[in-house]
């Protein structure tokens, strides 16, 4: 603790005296957030690392919430003058007739740990990273000589946080996060395309291990054949079999930001009404957890004071929670679910995702896939476009098989799945017992950029509109 008050350059009673100023034009909540992130990024092309990048962002935020309105001001500078200058900025945006003077406690709060750090970005030096990049770049290369091109690149960040608000509630938060990604664009009879494999967790620079590497090489080489040989098939209304793990970007886009609260409370999403309903089959539980050790989207504290902990969005068919950051938990009257996330210090907290999934359900994959007649396949998706009012979805399909006669058949690509992520669900008529994260490096925006993770079991979609040929 001591270590983040020296890095910040700010006292205990510095502290209280900003809480007491933001909340002196009669504000009824305010809360400072100090920030200090490293990152590191090397980029590889045409064989050889030439870009590196190292970035230092610095600063404190300071929000003040009175009936709602939320006044917020930062600085990127963390000198008692320049904070008070932001306190007084956010106290008079949320501006309110004065208030009494409120004695501030000054509680730590106890945290557990869901990160992994054993090496921090000093521990590993960058021609060790240079190395391990150019290891993979080299066996993939060797291993197919249909590849044209390799991209690589890693990423290893390091945000020291420390926070207080008017509750009296102190935390500081040390969190890491680390990626590795490559693109392979291979070429064959005239027929060229790419796929890409990534991997991102909260670790230090332990996650760079020859293991994970082998995770990628493996999975580049095993896709390109079936990519190579994917066609885009007939269109149409269909059965959908959507795979386990990479389906759940589905799961995020078009059902999971329809569970954040802030458009619940505004009447936006349409599970603004649904609160204690069932609204799908009791075979499907659906949850937002930041308690998954090492996960990419868990959180041992979020950014507004919450602990990290699972929370059920649905409950045997029932919607039994929305995604509440500390303004709509007031608003819906409950406890806040520690949703409350922020991009860096020059943004207020927002309600956000961290790793959502799908339980597991009692079905086999094997048994739903053999259970359909005609439909097809997916398990890796591009992009899509999502309507948060009316549900209405669009999915770019990356990779996937037609199913004929209950048998995955022949690979497919270039289609969209196009859908309501409400009647989706509703439509889901099995779940397999198969379910697993996607370790990807997902990042969701919402005016602001968080690192998310996603994941889900196989599921059988009772129809979907496949884009493909007519």
């Amino acid at each position: 603790m001591t270590d983040y008050f020296e890095l910040f350059n700010i006292t205990k009673e510095q502290l209280i005296l900003l809480m007491e100023e933001a909340l002196s034009s009669g504000g009824e909540y305010a809360d400072i957030f100090c920030e200090y992130s490293t990152q590191e990024v090397l980029a590889l092309r045409d064989g050889e690392v030439n870009a590196i990048r190292n970035d230092i962002d610095f600063g404190a935020g300071i929000r003040v919430i009175r009936n709602g309105r939320t006044g917020y001001a930062y600085s990127e500078s963390t000198d008692i003058r320049h904070l008070q200058a932001a306190a007084r900025a956010a106290a008079r945006i949320a501006e309110s007739p004065a208030g009494d003077r409120k004695n501030i406690p000054f509680t730590p709060l106890k945290l557990a740990n869901y990160y992994s750090l054993t090496h921090s970005s000093a521990d590993v030096d960058v021609f060790s990273k240079k190395g391990y990049l150019k290891e993979i770049h080299t066996r993939l290369s060797e291993a197919d000589s249909r590849i044209v091109q390799i991209i690589g690149q890693s990423s290893s960040s390091l945000s020291k946080i420390m926070f207080f608000n008017s509750l009296g509630e102190f935390y500081c938060d040390e969190r890491p996060l680390s990626s590795v990604a490559f693109t392979a664009v291979f070429s064959r009879g005239g027929v060229t395309d790419n796929y890409t494999s990534s991997k991102s967790f909260r670790m230090g620079n332990e996650m760079f291990t020859p293991t994970l590497a082998d995770e990628i090489v493996n999975e580049i080489l095993e896709a390109i054949p079936t990519v190579l040989e994917a066609v885009r098939p007939q269109g149409g209304e269909m059965m959908v079999v959507m795979g386990a793990g990479g389906s759940g970007i589905l799961l995020h886009e078009a059902i999971g930001h329809a569970f954040e609260a802030d458009f619940n409370r505004k009447g936006i999403s349409i599970f603004s009404d649904k609160m204690g309903k069932k609204i799908c089959s009791e075979s499907i539980s659906i949850a937002d957890d930041a308690t998954i050790p090492a996960n990419r989207g868990s959180l041992n504290v979020d950014d507004e004071g919450v602990p990290g902990q699972k929370t059920m969005l649905i409950k045997e068919g029932v919607l039994t929670s929305y995604l509440h950051d500390r303004i709509s938990a007031k608003h819906y009257k409950v406890a806040p679910t520690g949703n409350g996330r922020r991009e860096s210090f020059r943004f207020e907290p927002l309600p956000r995702m961290r790793a959502t999934y799908m339980e597991n359900g009692s079905a086999t994959s094997e048994d739903i896939i053999s259970g359909v007649r005609k439909g097809i396949y997916v398990d890796k998706f591009r992009n899509g476009q999502v309507k948060i009012g009316a549900g209405d979805f669009t999915f770019f399909v990356k990779s996937g098989r037609m199913i004929e006669n209950g048998r995955l058949t022949r690979p497919i690509k270039d289609i969209n799945i196009i859908g309501n992520g409400p009647r989706a669900l509703a439509d889901i008529l099995e779940v397999a017992s198969d379910g697993k994260m996607e370790d990807g490096t997902w990042t969701c925006g919402k005016g602001q950029q968080c690192p998310v993770s996603c994941g889900m079991p196989t599921v059988l979609v009772k129809s979907l509109t496949v884009g493909g040929n007519n």
